[in-house]
């Protein structure tokens, strides 16, 4: 069965007119004869969303109930037997409450899309996984409410909702969005213009982002080569020298100037010895480009103009900054340089600037060394100057009379000429082509091979041997220099492999990434199996259509016995294998690291659990054996046959036996919690309610004079759980009560600070020093081992784990004059809600 296709309407706020646009899109489809449906959306009482849900077939929903409330949720069931054509599920970021089916909503809807079903659903920025922090630093609110960002990059397509800030705030203030009672609030707060503008910003960025990945598969697939300017992007050609900061800073002002401008920094490390870099200056400029947004790069090319325009136009650049030379004017009879090159050669949709800094025209610092490397074309000259030279040289010595001597000078002149350009053989050639000439032509007797003076003999002979001495030394020279020069860019190559090491940069697809960008491939896979008669597996890849096996790829690098790093794209040189093996083996050492440190996350999870039981089994032995013994004794004697009770004798038997019941029920209920907490299944269902209904609940535990109680009636509501405030705050008297001295009362007050409400629990016990104030909130941890107390050293734990739950804190303090406070510190319902505007009352972590 073919899977089903996924449509997302993105919105940068709740009310920006999501869920209409997707009813829109569903009266549309079923006008054109669509089997559409509508599993699950909620109109959050919207009069307009609401009409739109009229005429569309709506499927029934599944009852819930979670802690005495009905909740309800999507039928998956429901929706799979009816088998719409396109299935309608609102809010794909919805937590489900617990008993559901799935966990999340997005599973529910990957089961739809196995299932062929075609889904439509909403979502907002602020609910994607990776920008978690990004809207926590902006609205203030941590969202709890999350979909992974890959769920949201695979459907198929994706639809912003765009409205601006006034236009929404208007919205709102009309009663489109909330109720009148909260429209106050939430204009004062989530609301706010620069909330909403940078929402909005981050919304639209995100799309664009999508849309880039969308343009650079298009243009892989495609193989499209010339630039399309859809976006302003800036590469900076760096050479290691100190102008590059002058460039960097450069860079980033022109991407100021446009919207969305993105910048990346290259460095061309070149084999032909004509590039020198500093590597603590190329570290100082990745740090600056990284500070100031952009990304550095680091490429391997022959020639750097090339290099610098096949990157450029491989990441769709718009831009290249350059410095203006370092060479001094003499050094130009080189070469035009690498600015000139890169500026004639771009074309007309690859804009270049040259920026002049104060090291232009002070040189390079090294010698330009031109013939580091015999390139094909220096060969042809070689053997050009070494056949051709000689005899150019004959016709023109023919006009004048210079003598022997002076001829032979000559000769060697251009023999010396073509070792330089060509090489070895080229001069060869030219010392034993311009032997014969010179016998020919000016050694007595003239035009002919034979030497009548022996003298002349030993000059040709020593012309001869010092001409192919001089290539020797000429083309060692030359290989040697070249091989010099690759083995430095080798080290360039590994210094920065293991910077990236000691950077922390260990994950695989960064590594593999790395890889692909220096030796300018298409794709890059990581591949493994078994042994040799099993299927190749993919560890990791990067880059479009990744080889699935080493057979298939253009460069294949072995990695031990069973595994391979396979990269497509082009042939690499065999001079290059010697880098990308240390690459592969890198590669295959970080693929070794992440699945030892997953084992030693397991491990450490196991060892906690393993600690947790054995503490569990020591609370057992002793705190839940001594009620259990008070019990089992106070039964005996009531059933004793021997014995008469008195009316209150088995009064008081019976009072212990309820006791003993009631400090069993507490420790059993906080080891439980302490299990749910433990296995992250604690579901707080948040609500707004008055803090004089939930605390006064939590001191039925202890005796009446035993607490004083301050909560002003002018307290804002609180956004929480209130189940899980009043265990919370049961746990926390009850421990002050505790430790407090015989009738001195604790203090139970709350207040507001900064938009947030905090309940403070105060004795005048013997308090906690500084350093075990954390300790005390880990489990089984009892401080003193407390002698009154009867627990198991739970309830604060309990207590920290259930405000953090509702998105609270709770930290312990000194109290003045002595003891300790407790300060548990909520959200008010003047803040931003705990709860995401656009969800359901029930919030699930």
């Amino acid at each position: 069965m073919a899977r089903g296709r996924l449509r997302i309407y993105l919105g940068a706020a709740p009310g920006v007119g999501k869920t209409y646009s997707m009813l829109s899109e569903a009266h549309r489809r079923v006008e054109r004869g669509t089997d559409c449906v509508v599993a699950f959306v909620e109109h959050h009482k919207r009069p307009r969303t609401e009409v739109m849900l009229h005429g569309l077939e709506q499927l029934p929903r599944k009852d819930l109930e979670y802690r005495g409330t009905v909740f309800t949720e999507m039928d998956v069931d429901a929706v799979l037997a009816r088998h719409p054509q396109v299935a309608l599920v609102d809010e794909l970021a919805h937590t489900n409450v617990p008993g559901s089916r799935n966990e999340k909503r997005w599973q529910d809807v990957e089961e739809l899309l196995a299932a062929g079903i075609d889904v439509i659903s909403t979502v907002n920025i602020q609910h994607l996984e990776s920008l978690g922090d990004v809207v926590e630093s902006i609205t203030g609110v941590r969202q709890r409410e999350t979909v992974p960002d890959e769920v949201v990059r695979r459907a198929d397509q994706i639809e912003l909702v765009d409205m601006s800030p006034p236009a929404l705030r208007r919205r709102m203030a009309h009663g489109n969005i909330y109720k009148s009672d909260k429209v106050d609030a939430a204009l004062s707060n989530y609301f706010r213009p620069g909330n909403l503008t940078a929402l909005r910003e981050l919304a639209l960025l995100w799309v664009a982002d999508r849309v880039d990945e969308y343009l650079t598969e298009y243009r892989s697939d495609h193989r499209v080569s010339k630039i399309w300017g859809s976006r302003e992007r800036i590469v900076i050609g760096l050479t290691g020298g100190p102008e590059g900061r002058t460039l960097i800073r450069r860079a980033a002002r022109l991407a100021e100037k446009g919207a969305g401008g993105e910048v990346m920094a290259v460095y061309i490390a070149r084999s032909d010895g004509l590039t020198s870099a500093s590597p603590k200056e190329l570290a100082v400029q990745r740090t600056l480009v990284e500070d100031l947004g952009g990304t550095f790069h680091h490429v391997i090319g022959e020639d750097v103009s090339s290099a610098l325009l096949d990157f450029a136009r491989g990441v769709n650049a718009t831009q290249i900054v350059l410095g203006v030379s370092r060479r001094k004017g003499w050094q130009y009879v080189f070469g035009p340089g690498v600015g000139a090159t890169v500026a004639r050669e771009s074309g007309p949709d690859l804009d270049v600037h040259l920026i002049t800094h104060d090291e232009a025209g002070k040189g390079r610092g090294l010698p330009v060394a031109r013939g580091a490397r015999l390139g094909r074309s220096r060969i042809i000259w070689g053997w050009i100057v070494g056949v051709a030279g000689p005899v150019i040289l004959t016709l023109l010595l023919n006009t004048v009379d210079l003598g022997l001597a002076n001829d032979m000078l000559l000769f060697l002149t251009v023999t010396v000429a073509a070792a330089l350009l060509g090489g070895l053989y080229p001069a060869l050639a030219s010392a034993a082509f311009g032997s014969l000439l010179l016998n020919y032509f000016y050694t007595p007797p003239i035009h002919r091979l034979t030497i009548a003076d022996p003298r002349n003999i030993v000059a040709l002979v020593i012309f001869f041997a010092v001409a192919v001495s001089v290539a020797s030394v000429v083309d060692l020279a030359a290989r040697r220099t070249h091989l010099a020069a690759r083995l430095r860019a080798e080290s360039e190559i590994l210094s920065f492999l293991a910077g990236s090491v000691l950077r922390g940069e260990t994950s695989l697809e960064a590594l593999l990434e790395r890889v692909r960008e220096t030796f300018g491939m298409e794709s890059v896979a990581l591949l493994e199996r078994e042994s040799d008669v099993d299927p190749w597996t993919c560890a990791g890849s990067v880059g479009p259509r990744p080889c699935v096996r080493p057979e298939d790829a253009d460069v294949d690098m072995p990695v031990g016995d069973n595994m391979a790093l396979a990269l497509s794209g082009r042939v690499l040189p065999a001079s290059d294998r010697r880098v990308l093996a240390a690459f592969a083996a890198q590669a295959a050492v970080v693929l070794d690291r992440q699945r030892l440190q997953h084992e030693a996350d397991q491990a450490k999870e196991l060892a906690e659990g393993n600690r947790i039981r054995t503490a569990l089994l020591a609370a057992v032995s002793h705190d839940l054996r001594t009620p259990l013994a008070g019990i089992k004794a106070a039964v005996s004697s009531l059933r004793s046959d021997d014995v008469a009770w008195s009316e209150e004798d088995q009064a008081e038997l019976l009072e212990g036996i309820e006791d003993g019941a009631d400090r069993l029920d507490h420790l059993v209920g906080n080891l439980l919690d302490m299990s749910r907490l433990q296995t992250g299944t604690v579901s707080p269902l948040i609500r707004e309610i008055d803090l004089d209904e939930v605390v006064p609940m939590a001191l039925g535990g202890v005796p009446e004079d035993s607490v004083e109680l301050e909560i002003p009636e002018t307290l804002p509501m609180v956004v929480v759980d209130p189940g899980l405030l009043e265990r919370a705050v049961a746990n926390l008297v009850e421990n002050a009560v505790k430790y407090s001295p015989e009738g001195v009362p604790v203090l139970v007050s709350a207040s507001t600070l900064a938009g947030r409400v905090e309940v403070r629990v105060v004795d005048r016990g013997p308090g906690v020093p500084d350093e075990a104030k954390e300790r005390i909130f880990e489990p089984f941890q009892r401080y003193g081992d407390a002698p009154r107390g009867a627990g198991v050293g739970l309830g604060l734990a309990v207590a920290r784990g259930f405000a953090e739950a509702m998105g609270g804190t709770l930290n312990a303090e000194d109290t003045p004059g002595g003891g300790l406070t407790m300060v548990l510190t909520v959200r008010s319902a003047g803040q931003l809600p705990l709860m995401s505007p656009d969800a359901s009352a029930t919030v699930v972590p």
